[in-house]
């Protein structure tokens, strides 16, 4: 099967992008959340397999010394094919000349993103409105 790696959100089919995060569980985004979030994103990478739409992340930056990657999501039918590697080391290369690359993974995925080279961070530091991701992510 032939992968390949977009970069711009002109030709998103926005129903696949939903179904993609609907089928990892990530159900509370909506058409309208997810064009804000991909148009307001400095990066973007969409994984097709075969013209399907199949993962994607995104990444928001000021160019020069700090970015974040967010929302690195593969079909779970794709998942374990290298889709997600490609996605990951195509955000970190769009990003090669920022100083500093902050990633918060999903419980149980920060093996995938120290084998991308990505490292544990001691000092971060967050918020979040949702109490079940605060139970989940904060100490």
């Amino acid at each position: 099967m032939m992968y390949r790696i977009e970069r711009t959100i002109t030709d998103f089919n926005w129903d696949e992008i939903l179904a993609v995060y609907h089928a990892v569980g990530w159900t509370r985004h909506t058409l309208k959340n997810l064009q804000t979030i991909y148009s307001n994103s400095s990066h973007v990478v969409a994984a097709y397999a075969d013209n399907r739409l199949v993962g994607m992340g995104r990444a928001l930056s000021d160019g020069v010394f700090n970015a974040a990657i967010y929302d690195v999501i593969i079909h779970p039918k794709f998942q374990g094919k290298g889709i997600g590697k490609l996605v990951v080391e195509d955000l970190l290369f769009q990003l090669k000349d920022v100083s500093c690359v902050h990633l918060i993974s999903t419980t149980g995925n920060e093996p995938f993103y120290e084998k991308a080279g990505l490292k544990r961070v001691k000092t971060a530091m967050a918020r979040y409105l949702n109490k079940g991701l605060e139970a989940e992510y904060l100490v």
